[in-house]
């Protein structure tokens, strides 16, 4: 009888995983039907506009994200971390999915530039900000849009208990906290309509999210 809770807790995840991938799916679905017959082709981003480099940059965040809220989904016995987490993996996934199709529907691919290059306001087609020295490495720009390193996620994956919770919350505040500048970024660079709606959405949620997380860190007396 021992066995029954966590079979019931596997059983659960392997609908999650499979429901994140049918909304991914949704997400990728969403954003044609969003943007099917609204644009023309002069008004379509190109490679280096601020829109392709917020997709392909949030993106990779937004992976990230879901990878780390399914890890503490999988082994909290916090109600309200587990629906708080749920909550960024499938929204997150649905983000991430639209983002995808935004570039098959432009024609762009889905790697190109360095991260983080596309906000800066000396690069082609941008009117807006201030330029920019020379362009990040991608560890630093990792960094700068808060992600966590593989040493952070082997850590967490090893965790256990509040301290599972606690760092959980310390990793996704920071990955929070780096995804903001980014929507600003494309709020003031950006003139596709769908991606600035897009972009505030994602400000909005994930302002959000980081008071409930604070909420969160105070009620487990985490530190840091």
């Amino acid at each position: 009888m021992s066995d029954a809770p966590s079979a019931g807790r596997a059983q659960r995840w392997i609908v999650i995983v499979v429901a994140l991938v049918l909304i991914g799916a949704l997400g990728f679905a969403v954003g044609r039907f969003t943007m099917f017959g609204t644009q023309s082709a002069a008004s379509t981003p190109g490679t280096s506009s601020p829109e392709a480099g917020f997709s392909r940059d949030m993106q990779a965040h937004h992976a990230q994200a879901v990878e780390l809220a399914m890890e503490i989904y999988r082994k909290t016995d916090d109600e309200e971390l587990r629906a708080l987490s749920y909550d960024i993996a499938t929204s997150q996934a649905a983000q991430r999915g639209e983002m995808f199709d935004w570039l098959v529907r432009w024609g762009l691919p889905q790697a190109g530039g360095p991260m983080m290059q596309w906000m800066d306001a000396s690069s082609p087609g941008h009117e807006h900000g201030q330029a920019s020295s020379e362009p990040m490495t991608e560890a630093e720009a990792r960094d700068a849009m808060g992600m966590a390193s593989a040493d952070e996620i082997a850590a967490l994956q090893a965790a256990t208990g509040t301290a599972a919770d606690c760092q959980f919350l310390v990793l996704m505040l920071r990955h929070h906290e780096g995804a903001i500048p980014m929507a600003d970024a494309l709020l003031e660079l950006g003139r596709d309509p769908r991606a600035l709606e897009v972009a505030q959405a994602m400000k909005t949620g994930q302002t959000a999210e980081i008071d409930a997380m604070h909420s969160i860190q105070d009620r487990l007396g985490c530190s840091g």
